[in-house]
């Protein structure tokens, strides 16, 4: 193996898991309360369309990695589709977005260790983000296995709670919870509007952000492009029954005003409306290993984006250092620097520092999205013109590429408009800005020429 290349450790048993349920966080089995809570039974629609979208992404996605695998994933196809300065700027947006989610996963996964053991909150967020960082540091295989587990453990428990939704439909936990009434019994299918539909999208959207980590993970597999295939295939199932199915189990199970939506979650409220004894010990036990794996994920995916930068010379050289069973050791420690800096900063000025600094990530995802959509629209070109064999290929190509490209700006000015969401879009507004301003000044003091591995396609 080279100095500084990354090893082919991860297998394709670890791909395939990370790509079924890697990312499913807290989002699902808590967030999504707060979500059904605003939007009534009409969250499906929301989650619809956002599921809809994130597919269309990863397709796009797919077609690119699948004929060019590589770690830098969608940053790599920004630069050689738009260039330089689009990949530097979306590849540090994005960095930032998975380090600020660190801190996220390890604050969640401590309150819940706090309420089992009294040990302060930032004892278990210091610790938590400490295992899982030399966890990352030992191989890119130790995370893999790490992640198929935690993994496995999501669908499980995903697969027991739909299991159970069916159950108390057909009328074995009571005619209370049997049927699909409360689909439109309270207030109607649409109690707050369409409007409010439409606000829950940026709910729901930022839940299904990571599933392009596969695109990034399969660059350290066997086959990457074979792995790549099969988790664009099957994005479309893995959304319909982890998001849809569950979420719409839990909406005919309970009232949609439920007021333990917005502060308990779904699945709790859902399971203790059943009457399922230890309700709340299954949940947060689910909610443990979710995070658990959110933040595993955040930690590779952060230092495998700021490598794939320093291999291009846009990020400081000490990123690409390698060990011995290549792992990116200088990109794993400066992604959990900036981690633990946030941990920090949220335990020393709660609600303050650590507010802001997250709402710079709030529209990064959609900004993400519009770039992948973008960048497909232009490569896909140059691979006609090639006559260069896709073994991937977006759906109605150009019409669904520019389907996303148009929706995405509305989704942002819409944004606009929302009261609650302002903050996080002018916050993500600066912050881009700023990337983008250093690229083009970066761009103009050094005219670095493109490296051989990541040259253009021709």
């Amino acid at each position: 193996m080279a100095v500084d290349e990354l090893s082919a450790g991860l297998k394709g048993r670890h791909v395939t898991m990370i790509s079924i349920a890697g990312v499913i966080g807290a989002g699902l089995f808590v967030g999504s309360g707060t979500a059904i809570s605003k939007a009534g039974p009409g969250v499906l629609i929301a989650y619809a369309f956002a599921g809809t979208l994130v597919v269309l992404v990863m397709r796009m996605l797919g077609e690119m990695a699948a004929a060019n695998p590589d770690t830098g994933s969608f940053s790599v196809y920004a630069d050689r589709a738009i260039g330089s300065w689009a990949g530097f700027t979306v590849g540090w947006l994005y960095w930032w977005f998975w380090v600020l989610v660190i801190p996220v996963e390890a604050t969640a996964a401590a309150a819940i260790l706090e309420g089992w053991t009294g040990v302060p909150k930032w004892v278990w967020a210091l610790a938590v983000t400490l295992g899982l960082t030399l966890t990352n540091l030992f191989s890119v295989a130790n995370y893999g296995e790490f992640e198929f587990w935690f993994a496995l453990l999501k669908v499980i428990a995903i697969i027991g709670f739909i299991g159970i939704g069916v159950l108390a439909v057909l009328g074995v936990f009571g005619s209370d919870h049997s049927g699909i009434q409360h689909l439109w019994d309270t207030g109607g299918f649409l109690p707050n509007g369409f409007g409010a539909v439409v606000a829950a999208v940026l709910v729901t959207m930022f839940s299904f952000m990571g599933t392009e980590i596969v695109t990034i993970a399969a660059a350290e597999s066997d086959h990457p492009d074979e792995q790549v295939g099969k988790a664009t295939r099957s994005v479309i199932w893995r959304i319909a029954l982890f998001y849809l199915a569950s979420i719409l189990l839990v909406v005919v199970i309970v009232p949609w005003n439920e007021p333990g939506l917005a502060t308990n979650g779904s699945y709790q409220t859902a399971l203790q409306a059943l009457g399922v004894p230890g309700a709340t010990v299954i949940v947060d036990l689910v909610v443990l290993v979710a995070v658990a794996s959110c933040l595993n994920s955040a930690l590779y995916t952060a230092s495998r984006m700021i490598y794939s930068l320093g291999k291009r010379g846009q990020a400081p050289a000490i990123v690409v250092q390698t060990t011995s069973r290549g792992v990116p050791r200088g990109a794993v420690l400066a992604s959990t620097a900036v981690g633990f800096l946030a941990v920090i900063c949220n335990y020393l000025f709660p609600e303050k520092v650590f507010g802001v600094l997250l709402a710079t990530s709030g529209a990064i995802a959609l900004l993400v999205y519009f770039v992948i959509a973008v960048s497909q629209l232009r490569l896909r070109a140059k691979f006609d013109s090639s006559g260069t064999p896709l073994p991937v290929r977006m759906w109605a190509y150009p019409y669904l590429t520019w389907a996303v490209v148009i929706v995405i700006p509305v989704m942002l000015v819409f944004m606009a408009t929302q009261s609650d969401q302002r903050l996080n879009l002018g916050a993500t507004a600066v912050i881009a800005l700023t990337v983008l301003g250093t690229a083009l000044l970066t761009r103009r003091r050094s005219r670095r020429s493109t490296p051989d591995n990541h040259a253009k396609v021709s």
